[in-house]
């Protein structure tokens, strides 16, 4: 990969990149309305579209008009309603086929799940959210029933939290402004949870969020830095809050966690990966 260590990036002053002239606002806000889709959704009518992005109903019906004649979206014309096509799920497939790092984690993460009888999860950060790119389950019953592809809110959860913690104080400074930005009533609550991680992570290793973004649902995750400038991936261990909780989290699943983050990253190095 003839690694070279980056200078680091940006740094908190950093301009908005929407105030740059080549920033297109409009293929913003078509991905924007892209994202307003959670894996729970199925249809989404046009007021719901307009609400979850904050955009004027003109703005949305012309970029679902485009969007649905680009193929991205499927249209109820009865119900004015909206949802996803094949289409979307193409520009995801075809990225995540090609990351290599998913192959390289997957033996150690199997091992992991099989271990802790849970769900190992790694993912990446796109905008204030998580996305899966590999992820294991265990033979237990009780399991989380998440995927490749599932988007996971960043302040909220093991790997927003490990992501948060590890990465560049140049990116964070901008998250802040981003997570602000979107959500002004929520962020002093995020900002103290952030701050938080921060301490934990410091202390112990790894971050946590138990029963915090779901009340079932317990976990803990770690960065997994490259070291060559790119930004940090995550790694968890998940599942039910009634059996992921005390020693049984901290003592014996969390060195377990680190060590396998551990592991991962000598894989990704030895293996000479590059995105």
């Amino acid at each position: 990969m003839g690694r070279k260590r980056s200078t680091g990036l940006a740094p908190a002053t950093q301009a908005d990149p929407a105030e740059d002239r080549r920033f297109v606002t409009a293929l913003a806000r078509g991905l924007e309305l892209l994202r307003c889709f959670k894996p729970q959704d199925r249809w989404l009518a046009h007021q719901e579209l307009a609400r979850r992005t904050g955009l004027p109903q003109a703005t949305v019906s012309r970029l679902s008009f485009t969007l649905t004649s680009l193929g991205y979206l499927r249209h109820r014309p009865d119900s004015g309603e909206y949802a996803l096509s094949p289409a979307v799920l193409s520009l995801g497939f075809s990225v995540l086929t090609n990351f290599e790092v998913g192959r390289i984690a997957r033996p150690f993460m199997e091992t992991l799940a099989e271990h802790t009888q849970a769900a190992v999860s790694l993912g990446v950060r796109h905008d204030t959210s998580m996305v899966y790119v590999a992820h294991c389950r265990s033979t237990a019953r009780l399991i989380l029933g998440l995927d490749v592809g599932t988007r996971l809110p960043l302040a909220e959860t093991a790997m927003g939290r490990a992501m948060w913690c590890c990465m560049a104080p140049g990116m964070r400074a901008l998250l802040v402004q981003r997570l602000a930005t979107l959500d002004p009533s929520r962020w002093p609550q995020r900002q103290g949870s952030l701050k938080q991680a921060e301490q934990d992570y410091a202390r112990r290793g790894y971050a946590s969020s138990e029963s915090e973004w779901e009340s079932e649902i317990a976990a803990i995750g770690v960065g997994v830095d490259l070291g060559d400038g790119r930004e940090p991936l995550a790694l968890t261990v998940g599942g039910a809050a009634a059996r992921l909780t005390g020693a049984l989290l901290h003592d014996n699943f969390a060195p377990a966690l680190i060590q396998c983050g551990r592991d991962i990253t000598a894989a990704i190095q030895a293996a000479d990966w590059s995105d």
